[in-house]
């Protein structure tokens, strides 16, 4: 969650990704009783807004031709471009975790900042992307859309 938190914030204020990763990292990652935890939080949090703003442009890419022709990326709401960019960055660059953990963590997140179809849409544009970037994961064979 606080990586599209701090993409959010980035999105509606233009600071930079610098310092709004030092802001939630001072402010929002404080010492608990397993710090291991925390520093693992920290790297992983780093890792994912400083990602989602250096692959962006690919990100952004990949989101755009999984949406309903209805929609594009910068349409929908800046909360849900946030953690679709989130999403999109862990589908897309984080092969260390399976791809319907990533799917499943980010429609429940939908359904924490909305109340509407907003996870349903979140589900369905994910499952597309997962299974064209890690179509092995999913058991899907022959040759990818647009080779062949």
């Amino acid at each position: 969650m606080g990586a599209v938190q701090a993409l959010y914030q980035m999105d509606i204020s233009g600071e930079g990704v610098n310092s709004v990763v030092e802001q939630f990292v001072a402010h929002r990652f404080g010492p608990t009783d397993n710090d291991e935890t925390s520093q693992a939080d920290e790297v992983f949090f780093e890792d994912l807004v400083k990602g989602v703003v250096r692959e962006q442009a690919r990100i952004d890419s990949e989101i755009a031709a999984h949406l309903n022709e209805k929609w594009s990326l910068n349409r929908i709401d800046k909360t849900l471009r946030a953690l679709m960019r989130s999403a999109g960055y862990e589908i897309i660059f984080r092969p260390d975790i399976p791809a319907l953990v990533i799917i499943d963590e980010y429609v429940a997140l939908a359904g924490e900042f909305f109340d509407g179809k907003e996870p349903g849409f979140v589900n369905g544009a994910l499952d597309k992307l997962a299974k064209k970037i890690r179509s092995a994961e999913f058991g899907l064979t022959g040759t990818p859309a647009g080779h062949g």
